[in-house]
């Protein structure tokens, strides 16, 4: 049961991803979606069945409860700071519970925040300061990272940022709409061939995401404006 509930969890994941894929890339602002919500949510469940049994970080997880709930109703700014009838904010708790893991989450959640409400310096210095190393939580917010730079006009960093993520990744759930991102932004650059070689690297490498099956006109695309 244990195995199958896992699955499913995956499974959830990466529908979501392909439902939402239209939105990350075709929406002109690029702001940060469900997507990275879903596995911020999803990874949070799996850190709370896995924290140290001391009392702070069990305080530092409860605080976070009524957080998770206004983020998914997308009242952001009463997930940040907090609202008049006991939850603190996650910009309280990411203070006052440093260095446990609940907190590092909460840091998560302020970054996807400030995303949603356009302040994306604060996003881009919250996200950085995510501390993790797994393969889903920590490529997504260098990809929310990306998406805020190119909000803020640095698309060099912007794409740096999410072909990072896109390697650190290495998965067809998140990697190809990070390369198809990135290719975008490095069309736009006039900097070709380092797009059509994030294109290519969807086609030959990720070939079985959604994103390889129109791949072929973007790598066209690229190099006829190459010509």
């Amino acid at each position: 049961m244990a195995e199958q509930k896992k699955t499913n969890e995956a499974l959830n994941v990466e529908d979501a991803l392909t439902q939402s894929e239209a939105f990350f890339i075709k929406n002109k602002k690029a702001i940060i979606g469900t997507v990275v919500a879903v596995i911020i949510i999803i990874a949070g469940v799996v850190m709370y069945k896995n924290l140290y049994a001391d009392p702070r970080e069990e305080k530092a997880q409860a605080a976070l409860f009524k957080g998770q709930e206004y983020f998914e109703a997308d009242a952001y700014a009463q997930a940040l700071n907090g609202d008049s009838i006991g939850f603190a904010g996650f910009v309280k708790v990411a203070d006052e519970y440093s260095g446990t893991k609940a907190a590092n989450l909460a840091k998560a959640y302020m970054g996807l925040c400030y995303a949603h409400l356009g302040k994306y310096d604060e996003a881009v210095k919250a996200l950085d300061s995510f501390d993790g190393d797994d393969q889903m939580v920590a490529p997504a917010m260098k990809g929310a990272m990306g998406n805020c730079y190119a909000q803020l006009g640095q698309l060099d960093k912007a794409a740096s940022m999410l072909l990072k993520a896109a390697n650190e990744a290495d998965n067809n759930s998140l990697s190809p709409i990070y390369l198809l991102q990135a290719g975008e932004i490095l069309v736009k650059r006039g900097k070709y061939d380092d797009a059509i070689q994030a294109y290519t690297t969807i086609k030959d490498k990720y070939f079985r995401s959604y994103q390889a099956m129109d791949i072929d006109k973007y790598i066209e695309q690229a190099k006829l404006l190459k010509k």
